[in-house]
């Protein structure tokens, strides 16, 4: 009966004048999309189908239909390099013929095998930011939602939190008004976000969007909504307990648990344990913590060696069935007592001696994974040892070399300076040429210290020299510094800063340098005529320092790079100046190394906010 729906598809596809019903196909085409493992004959057999269709020449996307049913089937079968050999023929096929829209069908196909299967998280962010692109071309905007979902939790899988929060806060602005409409549902996107506000310990903002989730799943009261309301009262309780509601965390723990039992699933059952013995931990009742602890190891061991236990249950289902023919033969005869008694003491040691083996076995088999664990650690250990002076060699290169650079570019602007001297028996076009030598050398000596710089903060080669500053005072300074530049420009600088003095412990040179190159790239990318504010406030542990323009703006999918080394953004300086991609760098180093905080909002055509906090 399987092979019904294709054949009578297959009669439809193909009327008698022979022209293509490409709704009938694409209608089988996501039908087999749709299948698991559990059918992973039928996935073979309709992409051969499929093979066939695109053999007739008569419908061009049923090539890139067939190779993605079979990369869809070598997954299934966990055969990931055919599986992605058939997805990357499936992309090759959709860009020839310029469809977009299977493009990024065969990009999340390969993202999410290297992801989940291949763990390999960067190649995987790689292709959903080549993912994101394409929906915006595409105009799509539930698929550029769905893309911006996938690359958060990518991000948060490689620990850059924060660019995963800048991601998702851009995809929920896009789904919002797809939610109103009803025609889009954020609950990924706002469980992702409930995660990464919980990596990043900012457990109020977690629970927010844990609580949305869970009071959405309860109104949709759908049976397939249980396993769902489970992960939500689950990350509350985690959430709670990690801030210290230890009464709404205890509320929402048993929940989980009693909602496990109900979908009867150990593994729930199991997590659920788990976040109740770590509460119990936080409240420092140990004894629960060491109960609960016992119950998730029970559980979790029984799901491990869940094979090993159905043997020996089996075992000694034999030996009591064996038992009672025994003790039915010694009500049957007393004469064959002593005979029986034997044959009992003989079938017990044959039954003790298998389940002796069954467990001999266990134990060699744990013992075997765990020595080859420790095998794994390691070489893990040698190859993180043999990264680390790598590093360090690359360092040293970098420093040698930057620093041998600087002596030719000294030497060029000595003779750049003696020419100049003679500048009145120069033509025009030679002291052009000598104002370009001298530009040429600034911008690359400026490089040289940028990298330098760099490889000294991550050598950690600064020390600090602490000082009690005026804050005020110091902002003042540092914006006098820049006003000849600025009127170059006819840009206008303000200050906004306390009347009263504000101050402040911290090393005035790293500062100076921090606030130096953000008010540097503020004019840089301003046009004349515009502003620039430096403002200066006190909060309850910590002062903060804001930088705010009104330029050219940054795209928002470059924002989580803003930071990088030699990153560079596709906004231009308004009036030619150089820029090396380096000057943020520098500042969130010495940002870290000063124990602060930078981050970056910014809107295209209308300018940004760098904001510093520094804990006092």
């Amino acid at each position: 009966m399987k092979r019904l729906l294709p054949l009578l598809l297959l009669s439809i596809a193909f009327s008698a004048a022979g022209q293509v019903d490409t709704n009938s196909i694409r209608h089988l085409y996501y039908y087999a999309m749709k299948l698991t493992e559990a059918r992973i004959d039928s996935i073979d057999y309709y992409a051969d189908y499929m093979r066939q269709i695109d053999q007739k020449g008569q419908y061009p996307a049923a090539r890139f239909m067939s190779l993605r049913l079979y990369g869809w089937y070598f997954e299934n079968k966990a055969n990931y390099p055919r599986a992605i050999d058939y997805y990357m023929q499936a992309l090759d096929v959709a860009r020839k013929l310029g469809y977009i829209e299977h493009q990024t069908e065969a990009l999340a196909d390969l993202a999410a095998v290297y992801t989940s299967d291949m763990k390999e998280p960067e190649k995987a962010k790689e292709i959903y930011q080549e993912c994101v692109r394409l929906d915006r071309q595409l105009g799509d905007a539930g698929s550029l939602v769905t893309s911006y979902i996938n690359l958060g939790a990518i991000y948060d899988r490689l620990g850059l939190y924060d660019s995963a929060l800048l991601l998702l806060k851009e995809g929920l602005r896009i789904g919002k008004p797809l939610e109103a409409k009803g025609t889009f549902d954020l609950d990924d996107l706002y469980n992702n976000m409930g995660n990464t506000y919980y990596y990043l310990k900012e457990f109020a903002q977690s629970i927010v969007y844990f609580r949305d989730n869970y009071n959405h799943h309860l109104v949709s009261q759908s049976p397939s909504r249980q396993a769902d309301v489970w992960l939500d009262v689950l990350n509350m309780a985690d959430s709670y307990s990690e801030e210290g509601a230890y009464d709404s965390a205890a509320k929402y723990g048993d929940l989980a648990l009693q909602l496990a039992r109900q979908l009867d699933s150990k593994s729930k059952e199991s997590d659920s344990y788990q976040i109740l013995a770590k509460l119990a931990q936080h409240r420092g009742d140990y004894k629960k913590a060491w109960e609960y602890q016992g119950k998730w190891y029970a559980l979790d061991t029984a799901l491990v060696n869940s094979e090993t236990y159905k043997s020996i249950a089996e075992l000694e289902k034999k030996y009591e069935t064996r038992e009672r023919e025994n003790e039915k033969l010694l009500l049957q005869s007393e004469i064959a007592q002593q005979k029986f008694h034997n044959r009992i003491m003989m079938v017990m040691a044959v039954s003790l001696l298998l389940i002796a083996i069954a467990a001999a076995m266990a134990f060699i088999v744990k013992r075997k994974a765990n020595r080859q664990l420790q095998a794994n650690n390691d070489l893990f250990v040698r190859q993180n040892e043999r990264l680390s002076e790598l590093n360090e060699e690359k360092n040293s290169l970098i420093s040698i070399v930057s620093h041998d650079l600087s002596t030719p570019f000294a030497s060029i602007g000595m003779w750049q300076q003696l020419l100049l001297s003679e500048q009145d028996n120069l033509s025009d076009s030679q002291r052009k040429a000598l104002d370009r030598i001298a530009q040429a050398t600034q911008y690359g000596e400026l490089l040289i210290r940028h990298i330098l710089d760099i490889e000294k903060a991550e050598t950690n080669q600064n020390k600090l020299q602490l000082e009690n500053l005026d804050l005020r005072i110091f902002a003042e300074w540092r914006l006098d510094n820049f006003t000849p530049v600025a009127a170059n420009k006819n840009i206008r600088l303000h200050l906004e800063c306390p009347t009263r003095s504000l101050y402040f412990l911290s090393d005035r040179q790293l500062l100076g340098r921090m606030l130096d190159n953000l008010l540097s790239n503020a004019i840089k990318y301003t046009a004349p005529g515009k502003n620039v504010w430096m403002s200066v406030s006190e909060e309850k542990d910590a002062v903060s320092i804001k930088i705010r323009d009104e330029g050219v703006g940054i795209q928002p999918d470059e924002l989580p790079h803003l930071f990088s080394k030699y990153s560079k953004i596709s906004s231009q300086p308004t009036n030619g100046e150089a820029s090396t991609g380096l000057g943020l760098a520098i500042v969130k180093r010495i940002c870290e190394e000063l124990k602060g905080k930078i981050t970056c909002e910014s809107t295209l055509g209308e300018g940004s906010i760098f904001t510093i906090v520094l804990k006092k």
